[in-house]
């Protein structure tokens, strides 16, 4: 597939806060899907910021989160409701405009790491 068959989305992470990454990861969509990228900030309260980038260009969604030293990039999966992101040992789920962190080592009921409000 060549750049003039198909749509391409660039996941810049160099542009991210995290100065150690400074790679490119490159995803070749359907011909016709058009991609978007949302940077979003939000406020955590004691456990500090997130900062989040969607990359949403059907059939294809992502996140990629920072917070702590470190960076994840997750893929949207099925949720009841608002937008539920899977990376790594990390769940980002999001509703309006907040957002809760769960770390899924810690059980299934494990009440969120972070539960975060945006600011942008």
């Amino acid at each position: 597939m060549t750049l003039r068959s198909a749509s391409v989305v660039a996941f810049v992470l160099a542009a991210l806060p995290c100065a150690a990454l400074a790679d490119t990861i490159v995803l070749p969509l359907p011909k016709g899907a058009k991609a978007e990228t949302i940077r979003v900030a939000y406020d955590c309260g004691a456990f500090g910021h997130v900062s989040a980038q969607y990359v949403n260009a059907p059939p294809v969604a992502l996140a990629s989160l920072s917070f702590k030293g470190e960076f994840v990039v997750a893929a949207n999966v099925i949720a009841a409701s608002g937008a539920r992101y899977a990376g790594g040992k990390y769940i980002w789920w999001t509703k309006g405009s907040s957002a809760d962190l769960y770390d899924v080592t810690l059980g299934e009921g494990a009440a969120p790491i972070a539960s975060c409000i945006s600011g942008t």
